[in-house]
C-alpha cells in the first residue's frame, strides 16, 4: 500500500498575522523584522519579488524594496496562531507531526478507500482557514520530502497532488536546491560538478554521492529519486528537556541561586538550538530544606534564545520562592516544544546579537558546552 503523506505550511505566517490585524497591509510589499540593526524575520511575496528574503539584513532588504513598510512583530501572536492551527488539524487527522511553528506533516494512508485523501485534505485546509483566517498550502504525496518539495512549489495558497507514477517527472526538472537537505555547500559542490537538476542528481552513481558527501550522499540521491521512509511522528507538547541542582547545603543564598539558574538557561537554550527546538512553556522548580517541592510555568512566544527566556525564569522564581526558608534544589523545564529554526527573537535581537550567538555555539560545538557562558552563570556555590 502506498503511503499517504501531507506536508502543510502556513503561507508568509507572520505576515499573514499582521494582516488579519490590518487589511490595509493587503497586497502591499512587507518585512517582518526588527530596526535598522536588526534581520528579515519575515516578508510578502510582494517584497520577495524584489529579492529580499529571511535572515537579510533589513538595510540591504530596504536598498532592494524602499517601499516596503518594516513591521516590528509580535511572536506572542504569531505562538498563539500557531496553537489555533494545530488545534484545528489535530482534531481532524489521525496522525500529525508540527514539523515548525507554521508547518505540519499528516498520516493519511489508509484513508483513501474511506474518504479520499486529497479531498479530506482539502477539507482540513479550508477548516484552518475558516477559523484562524490563514491562508495556507498542502502537498499530498507518497512521502515526506515529495509533499515538502511540492507545497513549496504549490504556493501561494497551493493544493497540490504528486500521485507515486508522477513522482520522478515532477522531481527531476527541478533544481537540487529544493531538495530540503541541500544547503549552500552542497549546492555549491554538486554545481562545481555540473549537478544542477535533480534528474542529473537521481542518475549519478550512488556511491560516487557517497565518496563526496559522505552518509548525507546517500540519503540526498535516495530523496532526489523520491525515496524517503522517515515516519510522521505523532506531535505532543508533553515532550521536554530539563535540569536540576540539588545543592551540597541548604541554601538562602538568592544571588548564587539566579547565578545557577543563568547558567541552566544557557546549557538548556544551547541544546535547543543544537537540536533545532523551540519551547513555548517554561518551568521552575523549588525544594525546601523541608522536602516541600512547589513549580510555576507559563506560557512564552516560541523561542530558544538564553536572554529572551531568561527574564521569564527569574520573574518565575522571583514569584515561586516566597517562603523564606532554605532551598534545597532548584530546577528548570521547557516543554511545549517544537521543530523550528527561529532561533533568534528577530523581531528584536541585531545582526550583531545574532552572531554573537553563533559564535559561542559554534565554540560549544568544537570545545565542550561549558566553554564559553555568561558572566551570570559563572557564580556558583
Amino acid at each position: 500500500m502506498n503511503r499517504s503523506i501531507v506536508h502543510m505550511d502556513l503561507d508568509t505566517f507572520f505576515v499573514s498575522c499582521e494582516r488579519l490585524k490590518n487589511s490595509e497591509l493587503n497586497n502591499k510589499p512587507i518585512i517582518i523584522g526588527g530596526g535598522d540593526r536588526g534581520v528579515v524575520a519575515s516578508c510578502s511575496y510582494e517584497t520577495r519579488y524584489f529579492g529580499v528574503r529571511s535572515a537579510m539584513p533589513i538595510k540591504m532588504a530596504l536598498r532592494l524594496c524602499p517601499e516596503a513598510k518594516v513591521i516590528k512583530g509580535d511572536m506572542e501572536m504569531y505562538s498563539n496562531m500557531s496553537h489555533m492551527v494545530t488545534e484545528v488539524i489535530q482534531e481532524r487527522v489521525p496522525i500529525l507531526e508540527k514539523a515548525s511553528i507554521d508547518e505540519f506533516y499528516i498520516d493519511l494512508s489508509g484513508m483513501d478507500k474511506f474518504f479520499g485523501c486529497y479531498k479530506w485534505t482539502n477539507e482540513v485546509a479550508d477548516a484552518v482557514t475558516k477559523n484562524t483566517g490563514l491562508p495556507i498550502s498542502f502537498a499530498l504525496s507518497t512521502n515526506k520530502t515529495v509533499s515538502k518539495i511540492g507545497t513549496g512549489e504549490s504556493k501561494p495558497v497551493g493544493r497540490f497532488e504528486i500521485q507515486a507514477q508522477n513522482t520522478q517527472n515532477f522531481l527531476n526538472p527541478l533544481s537540487v536546491k529544493k531538495i530540503p537537505m541541500v544547503g549552500n555547500v552542497t549546492f555549491q559542490l554538486l554545481s562545481r560538478l555540473g549537478v544542477r537538476t535533480i534528474h542529473t542528481l537521481s542518475e549519478m552513481p550512488v556511491d560516487v554521492l557517497h565518496r563526496l558527501i559522505g552518509k548525507n550522499g546517500t540519503d540526498l540521491w535516495k530523496k532526489a529519486n523520491g525515496i524517503d521512509e522517515s515516519p510522521v511522528i505523532q506531535y505532543s507538547e508533553r515532550k521536554s528537556i530539563s535540569t536540576e541542582d540539588t545543592f551540597s547545603q541548604d541554601t538562602i543564598d538568592i544571588i548564587n541561586v539566579r547565578s545557577i539558574l543563568s547558567g541552566m538557561v544557557e546549557k538548556l537554550c544551547y541544546q535547543l538550538r543544537a537540536e533545532k527546538w523551540l519551547t513555548s512553556v517554561v518551568v521552575v522548580k523549588i525544594r525546601y530544606s523541608n522536602f516541600d517541592t512547589e513549580t510555576k510555568q507559563c506560557r512564552i512566544p516560541y523561542t530558544s534564545a538564553d536572554h529572551t527566556i531568561l527574564k521569564y525564569i527569574l520573574d518565575l522564581f522571583k514569584k515561586l520562592y516566597t517562603r523564606r526558608i532554605r532551598i534545597r534544589l532548584i530546577g528548570v523545564k521547557f516543554t511545549g516544544l517544537v521543530h523550528g529554526c527561529h532561533q533568534m527573537n528577530l523581531f528584536e535581537d541585531t545582526e550583531e546579537l545574532i552572531s554573537l550567538y553563533q559564535a559561542m555555539d559554534n565554540i560549544k560545538n568544537r570545545f565542550g558546552s561549558a566553554s564559553v557562558g555568561r558572566a551570570s552563570g559563572l557564580l556558583r556555590q
